[in-house]
């Protein structure tokens, strides 16, 4: 990060911090929902669904994968900060679909002079994707009896819709 962008950030916490009002929020979120999405810039969880910051838990990686990791914060909201729904929403526009993870595992290998056996998450079916995340997501046998539900955010529209 650039000097200048790091200070242009400092420079708004500061501004926010003068007027935050958030300190008696608990970590539990108040919806007692988890929802796993993608890192795109574009999905603002809270603003989409007609909810606050503190309502609900959110994961994010690129592709909305329940890779181990987001497992593991899944696990955490529904055993530590007592969630009992979650939902799974990918959205249209995703840079994870068509993507070659070969390719660009090979050029970033080319690049760095490391090899990795990083993985990316990519797809070519969303509706698909969805489903194999929640299935992945329902099989854990810590999960329990919370019910998972798959979405599609459509950025182009800001419409949420369910995948069956």
């Amino acid at each position: 990060m650039s000097t200048d962008r790091l200070n242009r950030l400092l420079a708004a916490n500061a501004a926010f911090a003068r007027r935050f009002e958030r300190g008696h929020l608990t970590a539990p979120p108040l919806e007692r929902l988890a929802v796993l999405t993608c890192m795109d810039a574009r999905i603002a969880v809270e603003e989409l669904f007609g909810l606050n910051v503190g309502d609900v838990a959110v994961v994010r990686n690129a592709g909305a994968v329940a890779s181990d990791d987001a497992l593991r914060s899944l696990l955490v909201t529904r055993h530590v900060l007592g969630t009992d729904e979650i939902v799974v929403m990918a959205h249209t526009g995703c840079g994870l679909r068509g993507l070659e993870d070969t390719s660009l595992r090979e050029r970033l290998t080319s690049e760095f002079g490391q090899p990795s056996a990083t993985t990316f998450g990519s797809f070519d079916d969303l509706e698909t994707h969805v489903r194999e995340q929640v299935a992945r997501i329902r099989a854990h046998p810590w999960l329990g009896d919370a019910p998972v539900h798959g979405l599609v955010y459509e950025v182009e529209t800001g419409r949420a819709r369910p995948v069956a």
